[in-house]
């Protein structure tokens, strides 16, 4: 098996972040703790994913700032994981790899979830990359620039 090795230390955003959140396990929980899993048999069950595994994951999140743990909700024992700022700040990352998927891996009459507005039921309009002054900007009106 092949270790992995750590980008953190990269000078792209994109590398460290995938550092942080590359696996896709990781993405997957970080997912459901959006539609409000909050329980380690709740993640183990929904996922299908090995307790060690995911107890690897949850844990890597937790120490990365992603996630924390709370008392729980019901006021029993157990321990709850829920995202912390940082952790919800990916929202927008899991609406784009949504988006992306909904337009280049579904067939226009294959059933898939949506995600709509919580209060009105309304389809989520397109997340859209715009200039300062408010026009759309695609991958080729972009650069990069290195420090």
């Amino acid at each position: 098996m092949v270790k992995r090795v750590s980008l953190w230390d990269a000078g792209c955003p994109v590398a460290r972040a995938l550092d942080v959140i590359g696996d896709w396990w990781s993405l997957l929980i970080i997912r459901d703790a959006f539609d409000g899993v909050r329980r380690f048999s709740e993640f183990q069950t929904g996922l299908g994913i090995a307790k060690g595994m995911l107890a690897t994951r949850l844990r890597d999140l937790t120490e990365r700032g992603i996630l924390e743990t709370a008392p729980a909700s019901d006021g029993s024992a157990y321990r709850e994981y829920v995202l912390t700022e940082k952790g919800r700040g990916l929202f927008l990352v899991i609406v784009a790899l949504r988006q992306w998927s909904e337009d280049h891996l579904y067939s226009a009459d294959e059933p898939r979830s949506a995600l709509v507005e919580r209060g009105s039921g309304a389809p989520v309009a397109r997340l859209e990359l715009i200039a300062e002054d408010g026009r759309s900007l695609g991958w080729n009106d972009t650069e990069v620039k290195k420090t």
